[in-house]
């Protein structure tokens, strides 16, 4: 029998707004205009939250903090596309995410001060809490999707993971696993360039991370990860195909990480100012903003009466999480481990 080609899927690359905010109007998604101040201010206020977050962790006040700067559209973007019913599995950026679906800033900040009370999920909130391993959250993330498909009760996950979690093996198994099973998820690989300090050249060979989809049989699709509108539209088409049990899909959200991997990390050791200051001219807050001025939605006044708000709101929750962290107990940390204190835990004992 004579060699032969197997054709392969393509992989898409979408963008619709450009550095400058202007837009592809043939691309452009129909948002509706409140809901586009409302993203904004939720951009606006994640981006104050993670200023406030890095000053509170240099002043001693929380512990070691994971800035999200640049990663504000490619999370904004993709939670979006999501109903209160579906589920959100996040990673440690996410904090964009966890605003838009309603959780307290304030139990963030309990999480970066120690306090266990931070990871608890709001009653009736479909979210999973942080997961520090990394790639280890992704299985649970297609057992999320998995059972919510055999309960047939309509729902889809997303699910979020960075560069350096696509070369885990925690990773692929659950990538192939819900492509076997057909589970009703999204992943969305958040691809800053750099896993802490190995840069993305020397993780894969790939000429993509979404062309991973393929090899698993099911579509990838490369975004602007600082464009906001390609990430909301890669999403939404691909939240519709699971619901509609079309599968899975893996979008690879290309931006970048612009300050280091944590408050312990100095990125000047491994990446150049220059890599910086050309990836600064993209970030995607004065991008969504120029594209919400030309359709007339925001203003300087606008502006900075959002930005105001998103100020206070911010103090507000620095005062009530540290009212808490003064009222707080030693045996505070047992209340979500037990559904009943062990009697030797009780009395001061070590656990058999």
């Amino acid at each position: 029998m004579p060699r032969q080609k197997v054709a392969l899927p393509a992989v898409e690359r979408l963008s619709i707004l450009d550095a400058e905010g202007r837009v592809d109007q043939a691309l452009e998604p129909k948002i509706p205009p409140d809901d586009l101040l409302r993203l904004y201010r939720t951009f606006l206020l994640a981006r104050r939250f993670d200023e406030r977050m890095l000053r509170l962790q240099r002043q001693g006040r929380i512990g070691t903090y994971l800035a999200a700067r640049g990663h504000e559209a490619a999370v904004l973007g993709s939670v979006y596309a999501l109903r209160p019913t579906d589920w959100l599995v996040p990673v440690w950026r996410e904090w964009a995410a966890y605003v838009w679906r309603g959780w307290p800033l304030e139990n963030l900040i309990l999480l970066y001060a120690g306090h266990t009370e931070g990871t608890r999920v709001p009653d009736g909130s479909r979210d999973l809490p942080v997961c520090v391993p990394m790639g280890s959250h992704v299985p649970h993330a297609v057992g999320v999707a998995y059972a919510a498909r055999y309960k047939r009760e309509g729902s889809v996950t997303l699910c979020y993971f960075g560069d350096g979690a696509s070369s885990h093996g925690d990773t692929q198994e659950a990538l192939n696993f819900a492509g076997v099973f057909q589970a009703p998820i999204v992943f969305v690989c958040v691809n800053n360039q750099w896993a802490i300090s190995v840069p993305r050249s020397r993780q894969t060979r790939a000429q993509t991370i979404a062309h991973k989809a393929v090899a698993y049989g099911f579509p990838g699709v490369q975004v602007d990860g600082n464009d906001l509108l390609a990430v909301y539209a890669a999403t939404r088409d691909a939240v519709e195909r699971a619901r509609q049990d079309g599968g899975p899909t893996l979008i690879e959200a290309v931006t970048y990480r612009l300050l280091g991997h944590s408050t312990a990390d100095d990125p000047a050791k491994y990446r150049s100012a220059a890599e910086v200051k050309e990836w600064e001219a993209k970030e995607p807050l004065l991008r969504f903003r120029r594209y919400l001025e030309a359709k007339g939605l925001v203003d300087e006044a606008t502006h900075a009466r959002l930005e105001g708000e998103a100020d206070a709101e911010v103090r507000a929750a620095i005062e009530r999480a540290e009212a808490r962290m003064r009222e707080a107990r030693v045996d505070d940390m047992f209340d979500h481990v037990y559904a009943e204190l062990p009697a030797e835990t009780e009395r001061g004992e070590p656990t058999p």
